[in-house]
């Protein structure tokens, strides 16, 4: 393994929260996807569309952080990465089986204009994975609130509800959704990591991930820190 390969995969795979996520998304999109063609929505370094890659997709990544995509460049299992907008996306039609967004519609400044481009492009009948900020209790620890949301430039909250709603509008229905740190105790412990520790904390509190899901198992799936969501195009 490449020392770029193995920073990769400690950044994003040794983290109390995206090993988790985007594990839970790329295993409802499939084991094989051979045939398939993948679009993962401000992907960063495309890590996550890789991962679509190695199980047999037309993996593409976009996002605006041209440094990200460099380093993304020198990676293994590297998707086709493209700078580009997500609220404008230079692709035709139903141009794609599967899309792929981890944590990114909550950035944007209009989150229905990206879930306007995401259905344009996705085929009917194809499927959307999605994991989005909730942040359920943050108003309970407002300090903690805003210093996530400053911190990583959160412009937007969702529920599974309310992205229903804005599915809804725009050709897709919901099919399956999980939120995760569940808890009081593991949404404190989200927040806390977010305003204090930074990626260097989420990093350090990987060997918690396990507690979390413990957790999440016996907590209703109803609120959380962050809401996954599975969704199909109608067609």
């Amino acid at each position: 393994m490449k020392l770029n390969d193995a920073k990769a995969f400690v950044g994003h795979q040794v983290h109390v929260c995206r090993f988790r996520e985007a594990g839970t998304l790329l295993r409802w999109m499939g084991d094989d996807l051979t045939g398939k063609r993948v679009l993962d929505v401000a992907g960063g370094d495309g890590y996550w569309a890789g991962q679509a890659r190695k199980r047999g997709a037309d993996a593409v990544s976009i996002d605006l952080a041209r440094g990200k995509m460099l380093y993304g460049r020198t990676l293994k299992h590297n998707p086709a990465l493209i700078e580009c907008d997500a609220l404008k996306l230079p692709f035709a039609d139903g141009s794609f089986d599967a899309l792929l967004s981890v944590c990114a519609i909550e950035h944007f400044d209009d989150g229905g204009k990206a879930l306007d481009e995401m259905s344009r492009i996705l085929k009917p009948g194809g499927e959307l994975f999605m994991s989005a900020d909730v942040l359920s209790r943050s108003h309970d620890w407002p300090k903690l609130r805003e210093a996530h949301c400053a911190k990583y430039h959160v412009q937007h909250t969702y529920t599974h509800e309310s992205l229903a709603g804005l599915l809804g509008d725009r050709d897709m229905e919901l099919a399956d959704y999980s939120y995760q740190f569940r808890s009081r105790t593991t949404e404190r412990l989200y927040l806390s990591l977010s305003a204090y520790g930074g990626r260097v904390g989420f990093n350090a509190a990987a060997p918690l991930t396990p507690l979390v899901a413990l957790a999440d198992r016996r907590s209703p799936n109803d609120r959380g820190s962050i809401v996954l969501i599975r969704a199909r195009k109608k067609g």
